[in-house]
């Protein structure tokens, strides 16, 4: 089965000049997607404005043979928002695909945050996202076809101390990227959560000596593949590390598909004090599912259209993971 492929499809990807979002740049880039690089190049806190990476890498894309252009406007206005969807539809005509990707960070705790600082990271996270899955969602809908991945994480999951805010964040994303796809389930558009773990800019400060390889282009396959038209998830949330993922348990997958209600997104093993399932199954080098013995319509099929079919020197496996 050939390789999976993205041409004259069109994404547009915040925070698409560094960390998550340049591999997941350079990976559709490399399979004949179209690209609008999104970054205004702020520092970690939201600040000091540099148009650089998103250049770069829309240059870096173009050099390669690729199709790229930059928008350095930021997701934290409505205005940002419009224009960044419009960069896509100006260059390209289309947008099919949206990943977002943009984040920033202000540590504090429950007792000591500042407000300021709670708005901060809210306007990049959470509006951010709904500013620009807001005005992307309509040209999804009137074309019949979208593809939407946000990015949360494990602190959206289960909270985490002195980063509050962006915990808030990271699981409004659960309600908005769920609504859309009620929303776009009869116009194949299909929203889905990746949760990934990998070191970036972002884990400046923590103690990573001990991690096992955790990089970004170990996250990129899985959202590759919630990008791709042959994706049949939507409403789904996916774990990403270490080249290593876990499917979070599914609790709106009736509102999607009536056909799951009670039977769970995979077959899983839950262990005791585990958040999320430890699934039967592994994604190998020969891009296949094992052993999964019960999907509904919204699961990955079996032997197309998974991670390893998008960076096959890569060994994907399910697991259990409480903490990232």
């Amino acid at each position: 089965m050939p390789d999976l492929r993205f041409d004259n499809r069109v994404a547009v990807i915040t925070g698409g000049g560094r960390g998550l979002g340049r591999a997941h740049a350079l990976l559709l880039a490399s399979r004949g997607c179209k690209i609008v690089v999104n970054d205004p190049g702020v520092s970690m806190a939201g600040d000091a404005t540099d148009e650089g990476p998103a250049e770069a890498l829309a240059a870096e894309i173009r050099a390669m043979g690729g199709e790229a252009v930059a928008s350095t406007d930021s997701v934290a206005t409505p205005e940002g928002g419009k224009a960044i969807i419009q960069s896509a539809l100006d260059a390209f005509g289309r947008i099919d695909i949206l990943i977002h990707s943009a984040g920033n960070v202000r540590r504090g705790s429950l007792c000591e945050l500042a407000y300021e600082d709670f708005t901060a990271v809210l306007d990049v996270h959470l509006k951010g996202a709904y500013h620009v899955v807001r005005e992307a969602f309509p040209h999804m809908m009137a074309q019949n076809y979208g593809r939407i991945v946000l990015t949360s994480s494990i602190n959206g999951l289960y909270g985490k101390s002195d980063n509050v805010t962006y915990s808030i964040c990271k699981a409004g994303f659960m309600g908005l990227s769920n609504t859309a796809a009620i929303e776009g389930q009869n116009n194949n558009v299909k929203s889905n959560l990746i949760v990934p773990a990998a070191v970036t800019r972002m884990s400046d400060g923590i103690d990573t000596s001990k991690f096992p390889p955790m990089t970004p282009e170990q996250v990129a396959p899985m959202v590759g593949y919630l990008c791709h038209e042959d994706c049949a998830a939507t409403g789904e949330m996916y774990v990403a590390m270490g080249g290593r993922l876990a499917r979070a348990p599914d609790r709106t997958a009736a509102a999607v598909d009536p056909r799951a209600r009670g039977l769970g997104p995979l077959d899983q093993d839950r262990s005791p004090g585990r958040g999320l399932p430890k699934t039967r199954g592994s994604i190998g080098p020969n891009g296949r599912w094992r052993t999964l013995r019960r999907r509904s319509r919204r699961s990955v099929p079996a032997e197309r259209n998974l991670p390893s079919r998008l960076c096959p020197t890569a060994s994907w496996s399910t697991s259990s993971m409480a903490s990232a």
